[in-house]
This record gives C-alpha cells, structure tokens and sequence, in this order.
C-alpha cells in the first residue's frame, strides 16, 4: 500500500477551511506564522527551506503569497520548491491585481469604492490591493496586510525564475491561480486538476 500524499496548506489559517476537493485523498498539514490558527507546523513562509527536504507531493497557498514584500517573494517560492518532493507541485491563488485595475477602469471605480460582495461583506478596491481593512484593524496584526501584488502574468514569471519546469496559469473572478511544478507533472495530478497535457 502507497503512503498517502502530503499537502502542505502554506498561511490557511485554519483547518476548519476546507481545501478543493482534489485534495481528497491527501494528508493535510498546516503551516502558519500564527500559532492561534494551531499549525501543525508554526513558522514564517519565508524560513520553508529550514526544513526538511523533499517532504510533501503538493503546496496550497490560497491568497498568502501577496502577503510579502516583493522582494521576499523568491525566497518563499524557493522554500516551496525545498519541501516539495520530485514531481511535488505548488497550487497557488492570489488576487489578480491587472482584473481589479481593469474592473476600476471599465466601472469608473474609486480606491474606497466598493469591487464585489462576500461572504464577510462588502469588499473594496482597497481591500483587494491593501488587504481586508476590517481584518487588519480588528486584529491588530499587520501580517494581514497585502504587500505586493500579481497578475497572469508575473506570478508565472516568478515561478519560472524559482525553478519550477511546467506551470500552467488561469485566471478569472479577480483571481490568478497557478500550478508549478517540480518535475513533470504525472497524469493523475493533471486530471484531477483539469490541467493540458
């Protein structure tokens, strides 16, 4: 019998927050800055390669990565890079910066000016480029904070540059998402994903 596959949720919070359903059938491990959340592993993104390598088949970092500085950016996709085993993959969703400016242009939005609505409430372009404003205030804790931003195409480019062999990008609903790869992908992870051969 195989050993289960190993998922590392990179900056999820919490483990109350579901994962998509690809994730199934995979061990899944938490890795946060704040042990409030109670990760499994308690530690910055930006330390990921002080760990031990080549432990994990796939990384899910959903709206974390645009919580670093740009320059801190390759440090963290290095990181992803160092955990992930031969073949391992990193799935990452970040708010797509070049749709909410497109979006701001098309509707005559202003910064403050309310971009679409969600389960928390009203979100605002500010929100989107900034950070949740709500969050950030009620928590104290700055890490909430956006401090750099993405589009279709820079978060490939930024992946290209860490090393990763085949990305595959989409976007859409104000949102980038991007599968890289370490290795070639295997056929199962791109069917489960729905990703071209």
């Amino acid at each position: 019998m195989s050993p289960l596959k190993k998922v590392l949720n990179v900056g999820g919070n919490s483990k109350a927050i579901p994962l998509p359903p690809p994730y199934a059938g995979y061990e899944h491990l938490l890795l946060d800055i704040d042990p409030t959340g109670q990760p499994d592993i308690c530690c910055d993104a930006r330390l990921l390669s002080t760990l031990e390598s080549g432990q994990f088949d796939a990384i899910y970092c959903s709206h974390n990565l645009e919580h670093y500085y740009q320059h801190d950016v390759p440090k963290v996709l290095a990181g992803f890079r160092h955990v992930l085993r031969d073949q391992g993959f990193a799935h990452i969703r970040v708010p797509d910066v070049g749709a909410v400016m497109k979006a701001c242009i098309e509707r005559d939005l202003d910064i403050e000016d309310v971009l679409y609505q969600s389960s928390l409430g009203p979100i605002t372009v500010m929100d989107v480029i900034y950070g949740y404003g709500k969050q950030i205030e009620s928590s104290g804790v700055e890490f909430f904070a956006h401090k750099t931003g993405f589009t279709a195409k820079s978060l490939p480019r930024a992946l290209a540059k860490a090393g990763f062999d085949k990305i595959y990008c989409t976007a859409g609903n104000l949102e980038v998402t991007a599968w890289a790869f370490k290795g070639a992908p295997s056929d199962e992870v791109r069917a489960a994903f729905g990703l071209a051969a």
